[in-house]
């Protein structure tokens, strides 16, 4: 349960960064609301997930999620630049995310 509740947070972690992006500096209401709510969900199945498995592990592969998702969102969505270099890094902290699960 506790992979399940960190992935979702990961993923979470990516809406809340989309958001905040989306807040204009929190000026805009809506954005500003979700980033709140989903960074509080993150954050919440972060420590859950901690509570079994190790720091290292459990927060590395929480931003690997975030960090992946929130690029490949700015990416399809929002028109940030797609390369073969930054396509082939992101790849890279996937299977940097897959082999600490599989390592754990």
């Amino acid at each position: 349960m506790a992979w399940f509740v960190l992935v979702v947070s990961g993923i979470l972690e990516a809406v809340w960064a989309a958001a905040l992006s989306a807040s204009r500096g929190l000026t805009r209401l809506g954005p500003s609301l979700l980033f709140v709510v989903t960074l509080a969900l993150s954050m919440g199945g972060l420590a859950y997930a901690m509570r079994e498995i190790p720091i290292g592990t459990g927060y590395a592969v929480w931003v690997g999620i975030g960090a992946t998702g929130a690029a490949l969102y700015g990416m399809v969505a929002l028109g940030d630049p797609v390369s073969v270099g930054r396509v082939v890094c992101l790849l890279l902290i996937v299977a940097g995310v897959v082999g600490l699960k599989l390592l754990h």
